[in-house]
């Protein structure tokens, strides 16, 4: 049996054989994490056997087929980590549906007082605030930020408001217009640091 003088490169061209069906551009950015990863617990575990790291890694034939079955749910594009100017992944919704529900929650229940109006205003809300949180098109940091701001805020306000009945000589119109203003500016601002 043949033994290799360099592993790593027959392990890497393991992977790239293994993952020729990938995209060019995928299987490089394959191979590049590899040796990145291999190159970092190299440098952290310096004792450990080479062989030994490999096998953590796992099977040339595993790491290819994992990388395709991404490429076919058509994931392939995203980033392993992240990183500037990597690619993101398209979503399914387009991401001003959660932030036109957002926004648009409060007037549908000022325009509809009655029942039906403050339901369906709820209704707009969670599912916007869902949306938002399973969209690809913001991190995490942004998701939370926005839901806080757009759905346990005004939410919050509007049973404290409800359970007192107002501040007295205020009127609640000045406390809608607040809390729209408030949608409308974090829905914004959500907009302009979406990922394309």
């Amino acid at each position: 049996m043949k033994t290799s003088a360099d592993p790593v490169r027959d392990y890497l061209s393991a992977v790239e054989r293994e993952g020729s069906a990938l995209p060019a551009d995928r299987r490089q950015e394959l191979v590049a994490d590899l040796t990145e990863h291999i190159e970092v617990t190299r440098t952290e575990r310096p004792g450990t056997a080479i062989a030994e790291i490999l096998a953590e890694l796992g099977d040339p034939r595993t790491i290819a087929a994992t990388a395709l079955a991404e490429a076919g749910d058509g994931t392939a594009g995203a980033p392993a980590r992240s990183g500037a100017g990597a690619p993101a992944r398209r979503g399914k919704v387009h991401p001003l549906v959660p932030l036109l529900m957002l926004t648009l929650s409060l007037p549908f229940m000022m325009v509809f007082p009655d029942l039906p109006g403050p339901l369906f205003g709820v209704l707009f809300r969670v599912t916007g605030a869902v949306l938002l949180c399973t969209s690809v098109h913001w991190v995490a940091v942004q998701k939370t930020t926005g839901v806080l701001l757009t759905a346990v805020l005004p939410s919050a306000v509007f049973a404290t408001w409800n359970l007192t009945d107002g501040p007295s000589g205020t009127p609640a119109v000045v406390g809608n217009l607040v809390t729209l203003a408030l949608l409308a500016g974090t829905s914004v601002w959500l907009w302009r640091v979406r990922r394309a």
